[in-house]
């Protein structure tokens, strides 16, 4: 028998209406299926804009616009207009793990004072730039750490960490290989 939950709003999430999607999901699982896409283009030296003109949700398209743009620094050659992609590629891990901080703890009935995570990776420049073959040109690991205060508990937070680790998408990706499958166009 699963057992009934009173809904309120906690940490700012109404928890009556994530209650409702997580049963319409059990009913039809189709209804937990969400598809991304953002379309990125060059706009010069080593800025780009990507945009986002929507999502799919249990099979519906979902409108919304949105333009997240990226530069290098001056010192990788680029002219520090916007964040570089390594720091875009750890806000999405940030902002993702959040969520899923302020969810877990909502759905704990726990209320929230602050939530804080800060992450950080170090890249050798000699796998990007093809000159050892030996460097990988990506990251082999990110150190995070999670600062978070509120009415909880110590193991309450650790339980909601150790969730978070198990159920944040991004954290899932980045902490294994990813099958990625590329297809060229040419102009």
């Amino acid at each position: 028998m699963v057992a009934t939950i009173t809904y309120t709003d906690i940490n700012g999430l109404d928890l009556g209406a994530l209650g409702a999607m997580v049963d319409g999901i059990r009913e039809d699982t189709a209804r937990g299926i969400v598809r991304f896409r953002v379309k990125t283009r060059w706009t010069g030296q080593t800025r780009s804009e990507t945009t986002i003109e929507g999502y799919e949700f249990a099979g519906e398209h979902v409108g919304r616009r949105f333009k997240i743009v990226a530069d290098e620094p001056s010192e990788l050659m680029g002219q520090n207009t916007a964040p570089n992609p390594q720091e875009l590629l750890m806000t999405a891990l940030n902002a993702c793990m959040m969520v899923g901080y302020v969810a877990n703890a909502a759905l704990q009935g726990i209320e929230l004072d602050a939530v804080e995570i800060e992450t950080h990776g170090q890249l050798d420049l000699r796998g990007f730039l093809g000159l050892d073959d030996n460097v990988s040109p990506g990251y082999r690991e990110l150190d995070y750490t999670v600062r978070i205060g509120g009415a909880g508990t110590a193991e309450q937070f650790d339980a909601i960490h150790q969730a978070v680790m198990k159920t944040s998408p991004n954290f899932f990706n980045l902490n294994q290989p990813i099958r990625m499958n590329g297809r060229l166009e040419i102009l």
